[in-house]
């Protein structure tokens, strides 16, 4: 059996079942990709928006999706270390995927010593500056009570609305999702450097930019995935050097 020793890391991939045939040939490319690494994969790093959007009651999941679950099922069964990192397009994940598949559900930002090396992971948003209104909203989608009422409004209705604010962040965001925009006014950058005037690390990996970088920060390398939806970016590590890549 192949020894297994590399670690993967996505993120955006933004499944969306209420586009079913966008979503379906996204999702059997993703499945591809997993099938491809499950014997090299020592972990898996989901770093968030893996769906455009998720909401999951109490007895109930989403509509779709069935051969991705499957897969990261079947990885998780077969002793893949899985991190799932909620994203704003996801952030209603509760006990399912823990309780499901064995997945380690981190809520914000994380510190991982992999193989000798500090990592600083996270999905990214809300990090750096000029993000008070949108840590706002976050604090009100987080907040139990909140999330309750929306619990009671019935599925069918509650999708199409989080589809069509989906859809209109997507369409205000989309030029800027493409263009870097200086290391001053690249939240991500900013933010990187006040964690490194306490503390070194070696990597920090994000996503939610939708924008692919690997860059050096002073001794750090900074790696931001881009999105999977349409470029099918990813990250790996193999226990000396990360590696930027395409599928």
């Amino acid at each position: 059996m192949t020894e297994r020793t590399k670690y993967y890391f996505i993120s955006d991939c933004h499944l969306d079942a209420l586009n079913h045939e966008n979503c379906l040939e996204r999702e059997k490319k993703l499945v591809a990709f997993l099938e491809e690494i499950k014997s090299q994969a020592k972990a898996l790093y989901l770093l968030g928006d893996i769906f455009d959007f998720w909401f999951e009651y109490k007895y109930v999941v989403p509509r779709g999706y069935v051969r991705f679950l499957g897969k990261l099922a079947e990885l998780s069964d077969s002793g893949v270390e899985i991190h799932y990192f909620t994203g704003n397009h996801d952030i209603w994940t509760f006990s399912y995927f823990e309780k499901e598949f064995n997945v380690q559900m981190h809520r914000k930002p994380c510190l991982f010593k992999i193989e000798e090396k500090k990592f600083f992971i996270g999905h990214g948003d809300g990090l750096g500056p000029c993000v008070k209104r949108f840590n706002f909203l976050k604090n009100i989608f987080t907040c139990w009570f909140f999330q309750r009422l929306f619990a009671l409004i019935h599925p069918t209705l509650a999708f199409s609305i989080a589809d069509f604010f989906s859809k209109r962040s997507r369409k205000i965001h989309a030029d800027s999702d493409c263009i870097y925009k200086g290391d001053d006014k690249e939240s991500l950058v900013v933010y990187i450097k006040s964690v490194l005037e306490k503390e070194h690390f070696d990597y920090f990996i994000f996503g939610h930019r939708h924008l692919p970088i690997d860059m050096r920060i002073n001794d750090s390398r900074y790696i931001n995935l881009g999105e999977w939806t349409n470029k099918g970016a990813y990250a790996v590590f193999d226990g000396r050097d990360i590696f930027f890549e395409t599928y």
